[in-house]
């Protein structure tokens, strides 16, 4: 397939040409000289009174939350999932690990399950000596909810109400 060569508009070279012209140019090369049109070219600027529409349109996903339901999943399979009956397949624990390590861990742990169309996996965070548990524990929610792991999680809960340093992961179906 042949590239196509894109074609500048003059407003496209007016701009280039004052951007490149507050650059210091490298030793041994002589500075680029802004065009005539350039100085003569009125600036574009947006009108206040139209609305400014975004030219790509991203769908959001929801935040997850260990413990609440969230939206797309049944209630029987809410149910199954949060008391335990729906059995976990593979199993990571990050005991004794650094946050760095656990969380590099943690993004291949459910990446490799979730392409090998896994639904159900556990991950051990651990309780933690401090008041607010562990630096991984506390970290964990920020790290289901980062771009690169959220949209293969559908809900995360505890295994039991007791235990505080496990959770349990339902990962979305590859389609």
């Amino acid at each position: 397939m042949a590239l196509r060569r894109r074609i500048l508009s003059d407003q496209d070279r007016v701009e280039w040409a004052n951007y490149a012209h507050r650059i210091a140019p490298l030793r041994g090369t002589v500075p680029v000289a802004p065009p005539a049109e350039a100085a003569a070219a009125e600036p574009v600027v947006p009108r206040l009174d139209e609305p400014v529409r975004p030219t790509r349109t991203f769908r959001s996903t929801p935040a997850v939350a260990v413990g609440g339901q969230p939206g797309g999943i049944d209630t029987g399979t809410w149910k199954r999932f949060s008391t335990g009956k729906l059995p976990t397949v593979r199993r990571l624990d990050l005991h004794g690990q650094t946050t760095q390590r656990a969380f590099h861990s943690l993004i291949a742990f459910i990446r490799t399950a979730h392409a090998d169309h896994i639904r159900c996996v556990e991950v051990i965070t651990g309780r933690g000596s401090g008041e607010q548990g562990g630096a991984i524990k506390r970290e964990f929610p920020i790290w289901l909810n980062l771009p690169e792991i959220r949209p293969l999680i559908l809900a995360a809960s505890h295994p039991h109400a007791a235990n505080a340093g496990s959770v349990r992961l339902l990962l979305r179906r590859v389609r």
